[in-house]
C-alpha cells in the first residue's frame, strides 16, 4: 500500500473513532457519561484510536499536517499519550470536554479526506 494511501486510512480512522465516541455518549449528560463504565470505556479507546492516526499523519505524513493547521495535530495525539500513559489518572470530564468537542472535528477530517 502507498504511503499517500496510508494517510487517508489514518484520516478515516480519526473520522471514525471520533463519530464512534459522539455515538456512544448520545442523548447523555456527562453525569450519565460519569456513571458508565462501559461507556467510559469505549469513549476513551475510541480517542486512542483518533489519537494514533492523528500521531501517524503527524510523523510519516508532516507537510499534510502543517498545510492542514486547523487541525489541533499535535493536540490530539498529546490526549492519546495522557490516555495511553495515564491510564489510572485519566481525568473522565476532559474526556467529556473533549467528545464535545468532536462534531467540528469531524467536519473538519471529512473535509480535508477528500
Amino acid at each position: 500500500m502507498s504511503v499517500e494511501n496510508r494517510l487517508y486510512d489514518y484520516l478515516a480512522q480519526m473520522v471514525q473513532g471520533s463519530t464512534d465516541a459522539v455515538t456512544f455518549t448520545e442523548g447523555m449528560s456527562e453525569d450519565d457519561f460519569l456513571a458508565d463504565l462501559k461507556t467510559q470505556r469505549a469513549v476513551i479507546m475510541s480517542l486512542m484510536i483518533v489519537g494514533e492516526a492523528a500521531s501517524r499523519i503527524v510523523s510519516d505524513h508532516a507537510d499534510f499536517a502543517e498545510t492542514n493547521g486547523s487541525v489541533p495535530w499535535r493536540s490530539i495525539r498529546g490526549m492519546r499519550n495522557r490516555i495511553a500513559h495515564g491510564y489510572f489518572d485519566i481525568d473522565l470530564h476532559v474526556v467529556w470536554r473533549t467528545v464535545v468537542e468532536l462534531p467540528p472535528l469531524i467536519t473538519e477530517l471529512s473535509k480535508i479526506s477528500n
